[in-house]
């Protein structure tokens, strides 16, 4: 069975969702409470925004206090996890979703979904020349059973993504056919912001989109930027 298709809200052909990463603070959370808001991340590999297990705890808190149409699910962001940290995550925060950004096989994704109950998003960077960080092209196919989305963000060489720059969106096309051909569901991250995201819907029709630097100011989220975000978002 083709796992993208059983993925809860975010399938193929549905309206395009929206996640908000990189989330640290508690208060910049509650401000978000009344937005149509699908997913929210938490870094947990080496960045500037990263949490620890106990602050992702008290963050999941807030996150799980939400009501109405909208309640988002939790994304942990790792790149390369070892078992004892996700163990030690997952008994903390109790993640709904996984999303890789590392060299991580199949086995490895497929290990995580069954020992921890998690969806799991396997990330491809796109370097300058085009070519892609995570997974060899001719390897793709080796994932279709195994992740639930893929998302392509640009590449950054010390943490293989999350760089807050765009890339070539052209080079992208090949991995959205493929998802798109495999059912399942294609996200974009990468340099986004209020005012290009209209135009990476338009140019690669994503089932979702993924904002974390984007949406801050002065490296702090920025209620009205993610606002307007959102709101660009769900109202194309």
């Amino acid at each position: 069975m083709n796992l993208g298709v059983v993925w809860g809200a975010l399938q193929v052909g549905k309206e395009t969702k929206v996640k908000i990463c990189g989330l640290q603070d508690v208060e910049v959370l509650k401000s978000m409470i009344n937005l149509p808001i699908d997913y929210i991340g938490f870094v947990f590999a080496r960045s500037k925004r990263q949490v620890s297990p106990v602050q992702a705890a008290g963050l999941m808190k807030v996150l799980g206090g939400w009501t109405g149409t909208y309640r988002p699910e939790s994304v942990g962001v790792f790149v390369n996890p070892d078992m004892r940290h996700m163990a030690e995550v997952m008994e903390q925060a109790g993640l709904d979703i996984v999303q890789l950004h590392g060299q991580e096989s199949p086995t490895l994704c497929r290990e995580l979904k069954e020992r921890f109950g998690v969806r799991v998003i396997k990330a491809l960077s796109v370097k300058p020349d085009g070519s892609l960080h995570g997974v060899e092209d001719r390897a793709l196919d080796l994932y279709r059973e195994v992740v639930d989305g893929l998302l392509v963000d640009a590449y950054d060489p010390l943490y293989g993504g999350g760089a807050g720059v765009t890339f070539a969106w052209e080079a992208a096309k090949p991995l959205r056919t493929w998802a798109k051909n495999t059912n399942i569901p294609f996200l974009v991250a990468g340099g986004l912001h209020p005012e290009n995201v209209l135009q990476v819907l338009d140019e690669l029709e994503p089932d979702g989109v993924d904002v974390s630097s984007g949406v801050e100011s002065n490296g702090v989220k920025d209620p009205v930027k993610i606002a307007a975000f959102v709101e660009r978002v769900k109202r194309r």
